[in-house]
């Protein structure tokens, strides 16, 4: 279902597009990808000059390379469209520090303390922010969300709607269902 419509007339003014593409790759190891694209929808004039209406503002990128339990083995970043060419960039090797990191263990916190202020750029740590969702959904890709395994699904216990005492877990995770939710 979509938003409703809007109570007042309205003029878009930005768009910023995120996408994220997971891979298998076929030395048993995974590709995260994570694009932001921003554009105005009118021109827009910036100190280092004049960008035309749908010309993007930001295209940046970041990837990484990820084993089965989520460790960050390589990770790359690149910037093709900044508003301060030769200096916005210029942050982008910085990003190598995510090797070593864990999507699902610490990673928005150790993201924010690598990066923080002025030792990051906002729009690539910002986008770094969706690599651990999007790293589960390509996992979830090839196995079986039912899967009877001695392992509790990842996904129990990590939203309202499938924590273990709620009705979605008593019908489609029977197993780890742990009845009404004290008091």
């Amino acid at each position: 279902m979509p938003l409703p419509p809007s109570s007042a007339q309205r003029t878009r003014m930005h768009v910023r597009n995120i996408q994220l593409d997971g891979y298998k790759r076929d030395d048993a190891r995974w590709d995260i990808e994570a694009r932001l694209i921003d554009t105005k929808d009118h021109d827009y004039p910036l100190s280092s000059g004049l960008r035309q209406r749908g010309e993007a503002v930001h295209d940046m990128w970041v990837r990484v390379t990820i084993d089965h339990q989520m460790n960050v083995l390589d990770a790359v970043a690149c910037t093709d469209a900044m508003p301060y060419m030769g200096y916005c960039d210029r942050i982008t090797p910085d990003y190598a520090q995510l090797v070593g990191l864990n999507l699902f263990h610490g990673f928005r916190t150790a993201v924010k303390n690598l990066f923080r202020g002025t030792r990051g750029c906002s729009h690539l740590s910002e986008l770094l922010m969706f690599l651990p969702t999007a790293a589960l959904q390509t996992f979830a890709s090839d196995v079986l969300d039912n899967d009877d395994s001695a392992h509790k699904p990842y996904q129990l216990d990590r939203c309202h709607a499938l924590e273990s005492h709620s009705d979605a877990v008593r019908r489609y995770y029977p197993r780890w269902y742990r009845g009404q939710k004290p008091g």
